[in-house]
């Protein structure tokens, strides 16, 4: 009985920003971000999307997932593909792998976290907001 409380305590009393903390739905910073018509740099192949960040494994993970387009004809059938946006090249790359085609093509990993890293600032900055902060565009 001891020994199960001993395990369970730290995930009880973690806090979010906790390395034992399991981010829930309500806990998600999301900040809807599009491509401006001068935008040369713009990292994705979609022109809006939301950014998004949550506290896991004691850090803040930034995100971003596209929009469900307006046309689409069974909207129960979408899921929308996301990316983590970060300027670790392992975590760029490999981590992301799944939805690559969400990045625009590069030459080269240095130029994706080049663009990548405006993105990267802004996440940092909407996990700073309370749980559930839903930011207006351009308002960080």
């Amino acid at each position: 009985m001891l020994e199960a409380l001993a395990i369970a305590a730290p995930l009880v009393l973690a806090g979010e920003r906790s390395f034992f903390h399991i981010p829930q739905p309500n806990e998600v910073r999301v900040q809807r971000i599009a491509r401006t018509d001068n935008e040369r740099d713009w990292p994705f192949t979609v022109d809006e999307g939301n950014l998004t960040c949550v506290w896991s494994t004691g850090q803040k993970l930034v995100f971003f997932f596209e929009n469900q387009p307006e046309d689409i004809d069974q909207p129960d059938d979408f899921r929308a593909r996301g990316v983590m946006v970060t300027v670790n090249p392992f975590d760029l790359t490999v981590g992301n792998m799944a939805n690559r085609a969400l990045f625009v093509p590069v030459a080269s990993v240095a130029d994706l976290i080049r663009r990548i890293a405006p993105y990267v600032d802004v996440g940092q900055r909407l996990c700073d907001q309370p749980p559930g902060t839903i930011v207006g565009h351009g308002e960080l």
